[in-house]
């Protein structure tokens, strides 16, 4: 009696212990797929539906909802008509939630897959919103940085893109804007490229200030800071011993700028600039709309 039980215990053991394995593995899948489903309740959900969700999230400020929601869009209906505009509300949503690398990245991959799209004078405008970033002037109104001594590669852009826009698409209902934001954006590369030969001239790298200098009056015609710049000019070749060129631009200095205060005094890099700050940008916070 006791030899048999022994005998059959073990089939006992492995019949038990298949069973558990055969079926404690399929029950607890099943759990855990009952549980992911109930979570996304957009499972189902028809390609309309995820994009008026979306855009009420959007209208609401929700921009991570409306985010998921997109990408749930754009990954089960790739096809539908819409996709693409999926793509042009992910990258406006990432931009609105402070995620600029992201919303340039959507935007890259946009413009390489659809570079013909009837939206394109959008994307433009939205790629230089981005890289002129308004918010930047909100900071500078409270620790007085000067814009032009940030680094322009962003504005720099920025520029590049509203510049497209308004060669490619004139009539489009952004141009405008573009063209206002274009000419602060150049009279901030200008300061910033007068702040680079100040700094020159300050550190005693005269021939590199006069030739920044110089660049800023070909490059930026009609900008504000023309006028220091051609200050740095009159005092650069003054210094290098170059008298009639230094006579030259004293004399374009006053043609242009009658009332300059660098005409009456010798240029001081350490003082404060005397000329008239760019104007501020058309618009502090961009409402646009991807819609």
């Amino acid at each position: 009696m006791t030899t048999a039980v022994h005998r059959l215990f073990p089939r006992l053991f492995f019949a038990l212990a298949f069973t558990v394995i055969g079926l404690g593995p399929a029950l607890i899948l099943q759990g855990c797929a009952s549980g992911s489903l109930a979570k996304d309740e957009t499972l189902g959900w028809s390609a309309d539906r995820l994009y008026a969700e979306a855009k009420d999230e959007m209208s609401s400020g929700n921009w991570p909802a409306a985010i998921k929601l997109l990408e749930k869009l754009e990954s089960r209906y790739p096809f539908g008509r819409y996709a693409q505009q999926a793509q042009i509300d992910t990258a406006y949503a990432h931009w609105k939630e402070g995620e600029n690398a992201l919303a340039m990245a959507a935007i890259d991959r946009f413009t390489k897959l659809y570079p013909n799209h009837e939206k394109m004078d959008y994307v433009l405008y939205l790629k230089g919103l981005i890289n002129f970033n308004d918010r930047s002037n909100l900071f500078t109104k409270f620790t007085g940085e000067d814009l032009a001594e940030r680094d322009p590669k962003a504005a720099r852009e920025a520029f590049d893109s509203f510049k497209e826009l308004v060669a490619r698409f004139p009539n489009s209902p952004y141009a405008d804007d573009a063209s206002s934001r274009l000419t602060f954006l150049v009279n901030m590369l200008a300061s910033n490229d007068v702040y680079v030969a100040r700094y020159y001239y300050r550190r005693g790298a005269v021939l590199a200030a006069v030739n920044r200098a110089q660049a800023v009056v070909k490059q930026y015609q009609e900008a504000p800071a023309i006028e220091e710049a051609l200050a740095i000019m009159v005092a650069g070749y003054e210094k290098l011993g170059l008298g009639d060129l230094s006579a030259d631009a004293r004399r374009v200095l006053a043609t242009n700028f009658p009332t300059s205060g660098y005409l009456s005094a010798a240029y001081n890099p350490d003082s404060k600039p005397i000329v008239k700050k760019p104007e501020q940008s058309p618009s502090f916070w961009s409402r646009v709309k991807p819609w």
